[in-house]
C-alpha cells in the first residue's frame, strides 16, 4: 500500500491561486488527490487550474473571500456537491504586513484588516470543513485534515509587523486547540511555518539588494524558499502517513531558524 497514494480523496486549498498554496495544490493533484482552489481573483484561479492540466487529480476553482462566512459557506456546499466530500481543508490564503508602519501608528483598520484575513478567514475555512469532517465521521466514515499556513513570525520577534505576527500566532494556537478537540473524529489539525519563500508577497524584499545580503547567510541551504517545497509536507499532511501526527507545527525554512 502506497501510504502517500491520496486517490478519491479530495481537498480545499483556500489561496491556493498562487505561491505556496499553488504549490500545495500541484503536489495533492500530482498524487491523485482531487482539489478546488479558492481564491478571490477568477482570472488567477483560472491560470491556476490551467497550469495543473494533465495532473492525476481533478481540479476546480472558486472564487471565495474568506473572510466572508457566507463565501466561504457556498463554496464548501458547491465543493461537496461537486466532489462528494471534502478530506482536507489548507487555510492558506493571507495577506502580509509590510513593516512599513510602528506598533504605536498602527492604524484601527490595519489591525483589523490583518485579523479578518489571517486569523478570521481560517477559522471561517477550518470550521465549515470541520463541521463535514465531523458529520461524516459520525456516520462511520472518519478522516479529515486541517492544515493552516503560519509563519516564523509567530515565534520571532517582528518589528513593525506585530499585527501579522499576532495573527500567525493564534494559528498555532488554534491548530494545537483543534488538534485535541478533533482527534475523536479522526481529524488532524497542524499548521506550516514557511521561512524566507519566493511569492508575490515577498518580491519586493527580495529585490532589495541590502536584505538579501543581510537574510541570505543566514540560511544553511543559501537559497530562498520555492512554493515546490511546500509540496511534500502537503502531501504526507493529506495522506493515511500522517494519521498519529497532530497538532504540531512545522517549520519549513531551510535550516534559517537553527542557525
Amino acid at each position: 500500500m502506497n501510504l502517500f497514494d491520496l486517490s478519491g480523496r479530495v481537498a480545499v486549498i483556500t489561496g491556493g491561486n498562487g505561491g505556496i498554496g499553488l504549490g500545495i495544490a500541484q503536489a495533492l493533484a500530482g498524487q491523485g488527490c482531487n482539489v478546488s482552489i479558492w481564491g478571490r481573483n477568477p482570472d488567477k484561479n483560472k491560470a491556476a487550474a490551467a497550469s495543473m492540466a494533465g495532473l492525476s487529480g481533478k481540479v476546480e476553482t472558486r472564487v471565495c473571500d474568506v473572510t466572508d462566512p457566507a463565501s466561504v459557506n457556498a463554496a464548501m456546499k458547491a465543493t461537496i456537491d461537486t466532489f462528494g466530500r471534502v478530506d482536507g481543508c489548507f487555510a492558506n490564503a493571507g495577506i502580509g504586513g509590510g513593516g512599513r508602519r510602528s506598533f504605536i501608528e498602527r492604524t484601527e483598520e490595519e489591525w483589523s484588516s490583518m485579523f479578518a484575513t489571517n486569523l478570521d478567514g481560517v477559522f471561517h475555512a477550518f470550521q465549515a470543513a470541520a463541521r463535514h469532517m465531523v458529520d461524516r465521521a459520525n456516520a462511520g466514515d472518519p478522516f479529515g485534515r486541517l492544515v493552516a499556513t503560519s509563519s516564523l513570525a509567530s515565534i520571532f520577534g517582528t518589528a513593525r509587523n506585530e499585527h501579522y505576527a499576532a495573527t500567525k500566532a493564534a494559528i498555532n494556537a488554534l491548530v494545537r486547540a483543534l488538534g485535541v478537540e478533533l482527534a475523536r473524529h479522526g481529524v488532524t489539525a497542524n499548521a506550516i511555518l514557511p521561512g524566507w519563500i519566493k511569492s508575490d508577497m515577498t518580491a519586493g524584499l527580495m529585490g532589495n539588494e541590502k536584505f538579501v545580503a543581510n537574510v541570505m547567510p543566514r540560511i544553511p541551504q543559501r537559497r530562498f524558499g520555492e512554493a515546490s517545497d511546500f509540496g511534500g509536507i502537503a502531501v504526507y499532511l493529506m495522506s493515511k502517513a500522517s494519521s498519529y501526527h497532530t497538532a504540531d507545527t512545522f517549520v519549513i525554512d531551510g535550516g534559517y531558524t537553527a542557525f
